[in-house]
Order: C-alpha cells, then sequence, then structure tokens
C-alpha cells in the first residue's frame, strides 16, 4: 500500500487495519478518536494561541514507554546512543530510590520545563499555578491522590530529576561522550500524606548547559497536538521527532527511512518487526492528523520524508536574543 499524508488529503488517522470485515462506519469513536478530529478541526481552522516548545535533543532521546524495574534504558540509532540511568532523591531522612521515567508524563513535563524556561526567561521553573495550568490546558486532571493527574506528574517529576542522561556519538572517526542532564536542583515541600512524608515540588532548576542551548535548539510545539496524543507516548515521540525532522530536510526527493531503521529508533520492544509496523503506521495516521502539513509517503520497505513546514510556523517569543519558530536554526541529528 502507497500512502502519501499531506496537507492534500483527507485525514486517514481514523482508518482500521484492513483484515478487519466489520465497517468502521458502523462503530462508534472512541474517545482517543473524537479527541483527535477536533484537534484536527481546530488545528487547521484557527491559529494556536500559544507556542510549547522542546529541545531538539529530546525529540530525538527516547525514554521507557512503559514502567519497568530496570535501573538504566539503552538506545542507540545510527551515529547517537542514549544511556537513561535512575537514580535516587533525598527526602530528609534518606536517599529515596527512584525509577527510570516512563510514559507519557515525562515528555509533557519537559515539554512543560522547556516552555516556561524560554517564557520566563529563567533557568529556574516554578511549579506549583504553572503546572496546574499546562494540565488543564491538556485537558488532564489536577486532583491529586494516589490516581490523580498532579500526582502522576509529581512522581515522573522526581524520577526526571534523578536521573542521569548520557549521550554517545559517533562522528569522522571520533566518538564523543555527552553528560546531558538537563534537569540540575530539584526543590521540594515535605508533605504529610497519611502515614507516608511525600514530597511536593517547588521548583526545578535546568542545567546551564541545557538552558544555554535552548534558544538555538528550541522546537516549537503546538499544544492541542500534544493534548490529542497524551494517550500514547510513541505518538508523542514521534509527533516531536518530525517537528524536528521535517522542516530540516533539504533533499527533493526527501530522506528515505526503512522499517528495520524505524524499528531501531522507535521499536527495538516490539517483539517482531510486523507488531512494530503495524502500531507504527496506526501511530503515524495520528500524527498526521494533528500536524496535517506532514509530508511522508508510505514506499515500499519503508518511509519517505519530505520537506515540510514546522507546525508552529512562527511565534512572537524571543529567548536570548533568537526569534523561535520559522526557520530551523541547527541541523543536529540531520542523517
Amino acid at each position: 500500500m502507497i500512502a502519501v499524508f499531506d496537507q492534500n488529503q483527507q485525514p486517514k488517522g481514523l482508518e482500521q487495519p484492513a483484515e478487519r470485515t466489520e465497517s468502521p462506519a458502523s462503530r462508534p469513536l472512541s474517545k482517543v478518536q473524537q479527541r483527535l478530529i477536533a484537534a484536527n478541526n481546530r488545528i487547521t481552522t484557527e491559529p494556536p494561541d500559544r507556542s510549547d516548545f522542546l529541545h531538539t535533543v529530546m525529540c530525538q532521546v527516547g525514554m521507557p514507554r512503559r514502567a519497568t524495574a530496570a535501573r538504566t534504558f539503552e538506545r542507540t540509532s545510527g551515529p547517537f546512543s542514549v544511556l537513561l540511568e535512575a537514580g535516587k532523591l533525598w527526602n530528609g531522612k534518606d536517599w529515596a530510590l527512584q525509577p527510570l521515567p516512563y510514559g507519557t508524563t515525562p515528555r509533557l513535563v519537559m515539554v512543560h520545563l522547556s516552555s516556561e524556561a524560554i517564557r520566563t526567561q529563567n533557568r529556574r521553573v516554578e511549579l506549583g499555578d504553572s503546572m496546574r495550568q499546562f494540565l488543564q490546558m491538556l485537558g488532564m486532571p489536577t486532583t491529586g491522590g494516589q490516581r490523580g493527574g498532579y500526582t502522576m506528574f509529581r512522581k515522573q517529576m522526581e524520577a526526571l530529576a534523578a536521573c542521569r542522561l548520557t549521550i554517545g556519538m559517533k562522528s569522522e572517526g571520533r566518538v564523543v561522550t555527552v553528560d546531558a542532564k538537563p534537569i540540575k536542583r530539584f526543590e521540594a515541600w515535605l508533605q504529610q500524606d497519611g502515614s507516608q512524608q511525600t514530597l511536593w515540588p517547588g521548583v526545578l532548576e535546568l542545567s546551564t548547559d541545557f538552558y544555554d542551548t535552548l534558544a538555538q535548539h528550541a522546537v516549537p510545539l503546538d499544544y492541542r497536538a500534544l493534548s490529542a496524543l497524551k494517550h500514547s507516548a510513541l505518538a508523542l515521540d514521534v509527533y516531536t521527532w518530525l517537528a524536528h525532522r521535517l522542516c530540516r530536510i533539504k533533499l527533493a526527493a526527501g530522506t528515505m527511512l526503512s522499517w528495520e531503521n524505524l524499528r531501531e529508533q522507535f521499536g527495538q520492544e516490539y517483539a517482531s518487526s510486523k507488531d512494530f509496523k503495524r502500531e507504527f503506521r496506526a501511530v503515524l495516521r495520528q500524527v498526521w492528523l494533528v500536524y496535517p502539513d506532514a509530508r511522508i509517503e508510505e514506499v515500499p520497505g519503508g518511509i519517505v520524508l519530505r520537506e515540510s513546514p514546522p507546525p508552529i510556523t512562527k511565534t512572537n517569543i524571543s529567548f536570548a536574543g533568537v526569534r523561535l519558530g520559522g526557520s530551523p536554526v541547527d541541523n543536529s541529528g540531520e542523517r
């Protein structure tokens, strides 16, 4: 099957696999499908009233998508390799073991931290009201409790603050190892939760290197797309990757990526290539609904990425003397 995803097509994000015989029209739309359709309508008819941002490093760096007992996470794609190591946080009495950050929440947390740092021009990000507003904007619950939206964000912020991120690169006969830990300092209030004492995040401080490079490496994102894709870590990964990658492609013929390339970057945890291909194609259609200007063609053996406008083409935000949005200012990760 050859499928081209561009602005001249009707949305294909809700197509069902061909092997199913039941007509899609006979089934009610799920909440996710309704959310994707609503987001597509807003994105194609209304300009965004704000921009969110993510560092290019985080657009290319993967994190676990599911909870894991492992203490390290590694992913290698082409000349790049990522090592994520779980850490510990001081809770006033001892060093509390933290898990690896996983799922959609740490991805959205990094968007929030990058965006707030840019908006406030400060690497110290005050949490509380700003985080609550971010959750509300994404349509996520701001309640506490074991399953509350704020509680999940709090736990993942703690995991992010404690973890160590290291990036390895190979280029021109050299290998380079870079300490890329984004969060330098974590401040929290001690609170009593029943019989347990918990941490309530107050301030996160980005590392100097991470903050200083945001001006040249911030990728503008549409918060309406993030909200529509909040059900899937893979969908968020694909959306942010395409937002970073498509506007940097210069070859008229585009860039070909095989299914093996894509599985190496996005699907190493899948048991088979067939399972990954089926899941990735479904996610790609969802992402296209909220990034309708993306020009992606499925060809035998993989997909072709073609130069496309970024999701947010212009912003009114200047950071460190650089106007964010529009034409890209770096080519990191181009291959």
